[in-house]
């Protein structure tokens, strides 16, 4: 028998007054380290990363499920209502998490919307965190398909939503973790990747908050794979350009869901991305 190194608990808090149960995976030891997963998905996506014995020698992870994904339950009452991800709801659960966790100004790792959350968080919570990895992340990327075909009587909407993730992984992907990656999304719960990119594509408040980051004290690394078609290469230079400091690296051979579709060919970049956020002794 050999268990992996990964260490699974269940967290309490409070997020817009009511109470939320959230799964959280914890390995290594070290620098601190929250992960965010994608829109649609849950924390199965940095498994990876968790099992990775050189990193987390230095680095400790704790990657959790957003209310309604993965282990992490709705909220009671969840069945009267529609589930829409707000940019304030999103940012209070993570720093609501990470306030739980006893967690001292941890780097903030987030991919697609985790990345998008991670730069609001920048720009509004620097303080709170220590450098901010945008995976995926632009200020704004309006939606290029009906979202509404991700919650309909007469569509699967997890398969809807595998289709559309598909279409983001790159063609050198390994088949295995590709279809690990898909499952994902299949499973997701009825109008969850619905709502969630109801806040990735109608949200555009980051827009105007970039130029308010301040990456002296709290360094930002944008990656972004060229297989991208949500968030392109040009969309995250695009963004990088407008942040002050921010540096911005491609990263060939991936797509949207670099972590899970192709993690031995994302490893090296998100290496190079943790050694960037060291912050000087005298800021």
């Amino acid at each position: 028998m050999s268990f992996e190194p990964i260490t699974g608990r269940y967290l309490n808090i409070s997020v817009q007054g009511r109470r939320q149960r959230i799964y959280v995976e914890i390995a290594g030891q070290g620098t601190p380290v929250l992960c965010l997963h994608t829109a649609g998905a849950d924390t199965r996506q940095w498994r990876h990363i968790l099992n990775d014995a050189e990193l987390t020698s230095a680095h400790q992870f704790f990657a959790f499920d957003m209310p309604w994904h993965g282990k992490s339950l709705p909220p009671e009452g969840f069945q009267t209502e529609e589930y829409l991800l707000t940019t304030d709801a999103y940012m209070e659960t993570v720093l609501a998490v990470s306030r739980a966790l006893g967690l001292d100004r941890p780097i903030l790792a987030g991919c697609s919307m985790g990345g998008r959350i991670a730069l609001q968080l920048a720009a509004l919570h620097g303080d709170a965190f220590s450098g901010f990895i945008a995976i995926e992340a632009s200020d704004f990327q309006p939606a290029w398909y009906d979202i509404d075909w991700f919650h309909r009587p007469d569509a699967h909407g997890g398969e809807m939503g595998a289709a559309l993730v598909s279409a983001n992984i790159s063609p050198h992907a390994p088949q295995a973790e590709r279809w690990n990656t898909l499952w994902m999304f299949m499973q997701s719960g009825p109008g969850v990747f619905r709502g969630d990119l109801s806040f990735y594509t109608r949200d555009d408040s980051l827009i105007g908050r970039l130029a308010q980051i301040d990456t002296v004290r709290t360094p930002v690394h944008l990656l972004v794979g060229a297989y991208d078609l949500t968030c392109t290469p040009e969309d995250a230079k695009r963004t990088a350009a407008a942040i002050p400091g921010a540096t911005c690296t491609v990263m060939e051979d991936l797509g949207h869901f670099p972590m899970s579709e192709h993690p031995a060919g994302f490893r090296p970049f998100f290496a190079d991305a943790l050694t960037r956020m060291k912050v000087p002794a005298d800021v």
